[in-house]
């Protein structure tokens, strides 16, 4: 192993390269020191950290690299894709008190088959970091050589073997290793979980296959190694998204408060800093003196050279087969037979395989084959995904259509509803999914299903919702239609009892409405929470249109109206609802100054909501922001009891004063007088003057007749109550007799017209004088002037 300083950046790197034993130890030891205290790390104590990539050559480690930790290794010139990294490098990040070191890229044509490096630097890294980078493509998921998990799982072997302890009170390490999967160019179509899912059950499977230690048998991959995942978007066509995930994956190696920080205690290997050459060196010695890291036998390797020639073959032949579904898949049909297509492209697939590949190394052939089949499962998964995520979009476009028509329906139950239409949904889901799932390979529909189930949940619940508003609205309209007249009806006979009234309607009205929701709720299967915040929205609700009824009842043309005709009822008419004729005698004053006050007494009922019965003080519910906002006086605890304000009371009043002021005006002038004031002389002095004429009457025959016939009369019309209506005949007639004489003396003064008027000039006319002219026309006045003139 050697020392030396990197390609580019002078002093900022430590080499070490497989190839030949190279110097002493004991220079090694001394120089790997001093680029630590180059670097400022070696006074450190435990406050430093050490991480490695590892993974495919020419797969981006350096430039990963690069860029989480600002180091300076060495990048690929993409034009001409060859090996940059040999060996190990180490860096230090400009970033954190951390050691990076990059690996020389496995399966590099550089070295060809000559693997030995690649397994010795695997198990170095693997040994002497705390958190190991596996770096790997998408594609590369689900594939055994191309994902590196041959090379783990002899790493994992031999990693038992060296560093595993030699009894049962060693069986479990002390020191785990972090192994963090960075997926590269990940571009969506499969879902990141279940990328990670199929790494994690590769990765428990090489383990379950190692070939364990007696005092290790029992252990698991949880034991020596934590597993963490991240994705990166491709770096030539989606670099903006790359460069912000690479800056979020950069804050699990720096930002401790992030749940994931992947520098946690239980990884780091507690060798002090000025101690780490040490280390490393004895984990180096230890790797490069193991001989299970030599390379496998010819017959071995001619038998992994022809079944991988083979499964290539038959790979090529079984991907043609599956391209003709493809895009049906991809376009979101549902391919009727899928799953019996597979199986029979599977079943050739294998035999073929079969035929050719059986006669070579029977261990080998074996893993091959076991290698292949998984290999085409993980080429057809996308098609079993596809075909499940196109069966999910159908059962879900089918309960929706379902429960849309069963809610057209006159008389429906929502909860059988939607459990009748869940049920076919899924029963059409896992008809397809059962019949795309191909035994033998680790493919689960359960997950989609699950999925389905929350799909059609969260539609149902939407339903729900949307069925539950009309149920509110209706209740709504219910309480408004039952709640507004009795309202308008109390409010316009105001009295000490009227909030009593118009309260005690509002709480049997929306208590009645809230009974009629709950005993419809329970059909929809309802939850407590949403049943209270439906009832919430209902007196919400109700109590705006109470309030909105109250205002427009308290308002200053309303509220002037009912005190007018509380006024009127008052004044106008007595106590037996007769309208009164005002006469002198009567005290109209008192009478006005009474029903004034009392509907004065009446206005400060309408300025608040305050019963007599506390108890009937409504609750003012809590709004929400938008109702708060459009509405606030009427959720507002200081206002929301408030109808009229004390400046409106005053204006109300004024206004009210001047109406009934008017009112009594025109009742002063309306007074009848029955009786004449005469004064007491003239009734001597009628007695002196018309003695004679009385005298005349009496001893007149004649006259006495008709003076006894008129007092009859009198008599009869004042006994049978014909009084008022002669005396109201008798001023129509007068009436009508003064409009008539009006009219004619208004044309007798009008000014005559041209054809008459001609006939006044004191000019002479062909039928003879205007003497007689005017004769003729009937005016013998006028005839006498003329002739006189």
């Amino acid at each position: 192993m050697q020392l030396s300083s990197p390609l580019h950046t002078s002093g900022k790197a430590l080499r070490r390269d497989g190839r030949g034993a190279g110097p002493s130890l004991t220079p090694r030891r001394k120089e790997l020191p001093a680029y630590l205290s180059k670097w400022g790390l070696l006074d450190k104590g435990f406050a430093y950290d050490v991480v490695a990539v590892f993974g495919s050559q020419s797969t981006g480690k350096s430039t990963l690299l690069n860029r989480l930790f600002g180091t300076t290794f060495d990048v690929m010139d993409e034009a001409k894709r060859q090996q940059t990294t040999k060996g190990i490098w180490m860096c230090p990040s400009a970033y954190s008190s951390a050691l990076v070191m990059d690996v020389e890229g496995t399966d590099g044509r550089e070295r060809g088959e000559d693997q030995d490096f690649e397994r010795k630097s695997a198990l170095f890294s693997l040994a002497s970091t705390e958190v190991l980078i596996v770096n790997l493509w998408e594609h590369q998921i689900g594939l055994y050589q191309g994902a590196n998990m041959g090379l783990l799982k002899t790493v994992f072997e031999v990693n038992l073997s060296l560093f595993g302890g030699s009894d049962a009170s060693k069986a479990k390490s002390k020191d785990k290793t972090l192994i963090l999967f960075v997926i590269r160019d990940h571009v969506g179509a499969t879902p990141l979980s279940n990328l990670t899912a199929t790494l994690t059950a590769d990765m428990e499977k090489i383990w379950a296959s190692l070939s364990k230690p007696p005092h290790l048998a029992d252990t698991r991959l949880t034991d020596y190694f934590d597993l963490s995942f991240a994705a990166l978007p491709h770096k030539i066509l989606l670099p903006e998204k790359f460069e912000e995930a690479v800056v979020d994956l950069r804050k699990r190696f720096t930002d401790r408060t992030r749940p994931d920080y992947v520098f946690q205690p239980a990884y780091h290997k507690r060798i002090p800093a000025d101690g780490v050459g040490f280390y490393m060196e004895g984990i180096w010695d230890q790797v490069v003196a193991n001989k299970d890291l030599d390379l496998p036998t010819q017959q071995e390797l001619l038998a992994q050279f022809r079944c991988d020639e083979i499964a290539a073959t038959v790979s090529e032949v079984f991907a043609a087969s599956s391209k003709a579904v493809r895009k049906p898949v991809e376009a979101g049909t549902i391919v009727e037979g899928l799953g019996g297509l597979i199986r029979e492209w599977l079943k050739t697939a294998t035999a073929n395989f079969d035929v050719a590949a059986s006669r070579y190394h029977s261990g080998v052939y074996q893993r091959k084959r076991q290698a292949l089949v998984d290999n085409l499962h993980a080429s057809v998964s996308p098609l079993f995904l596809g075909q499940l995520k196109n069966a999910h979009k159908a059962a879900a476009a089918g309960f929706i259509a379902d429960v849309t028509q069963a809610l057209k329906t006159p008389s429906y139950d929502f909860a059988e509803v939607v459990t009748r239409a869940t049920k076919d949904a899924r029963e059409r889901f896992l008809e397809t999914a059962k019949e795309v799932t191909i035994e033998g390979a680790d493919w689960e529909y359960e997950h989609e299903l699950s999925l389905l189930d929350d799909d059609l949940k969260v539609i149902a619940d939407k339903s729900r919702a949307d069925e539950t508003k009309k149920l509110v609205n209706n209740a709504e309209r219910a309480v408004k239609r039952q709640l507004l007249e009795p309202v308008e009806l109390a409010l316009s006979k105001p009295s000490t009892t009227m909030w009593d009234n118009v309260l005690t309607t509002y709480r049997d009205v929306n208590g009645a409405a809230e009974k009629a929701y709950l005993s419809k709720a329970k059909s929809y299967n309802c939850t407590d929470e949403e049943n209270a915040v439906a009832l919430h929205t209902l007196r919400t609700r109700s109590w705006l249109v109470l309030r909105k009824k109250l205002e427009e009842q308290t308002a200053d043309a309303t509220v002037l109206l009912t005190l007018r005709e509380n006024f009127e009822e008052r004044f106008r008419y007595d106590d037996n609802g007769v309208p009164r004729v005002w006469k002198p005698e009567d005290d109209l004053e008192g009478a006005f100054k009474k029903a004034r006050d009392e509907t004065l007494a009446l206005l400060p009922l309408f300025a608040t909501i305050k019963p007599k019965d506390d108890e009937l003080l409504p609750v003012v519910p809590e709004p929400d922001a938008a109702e708060a906002e459009h509405d606030s006086a009427a959720f507002d605890p200081d206002t929301a009891l408030v109808l009229v304000t004390p400046t409106r009371l005053n204006s109300l009043e004024s206004r009210f004063k001047r109406e009934a002021d008017a009112a009594f005006v025109e009742a002063k002038r309306s007074m009848v007088s029955s009786v004449s004031q005469i004064p007491y002389w003239m009734y001597g002095l009628l007695v002196v003057l018309g003695w004679n004429e009385a005298m005349a009457v009496l001893f007149n025959p004649l006259y006495f007749a008709m003076l006894v016939i008129l007092i009859a009369t009198a008599y009869i019309i004042l006994q049978l109550g014909l009084a008022g209506p002669l005396l109201q005949v008798s001023k129509t007639v007068a009436y009508e007799v003064k409009r008539i004489g009006t009219d004619k003396l208004r044309e007798a003064f009008a000014e005559p017209p041209a054809s008459q008027r001609v006939l006044t000039e004191p000019v002479a006319v062909n039928n003879g004088t205007l003497a007689d002219e005017a004769r003729r026309r009937g005016d013998p006045l006028a005839a006498e002037k003329f002739e006189e003139k």
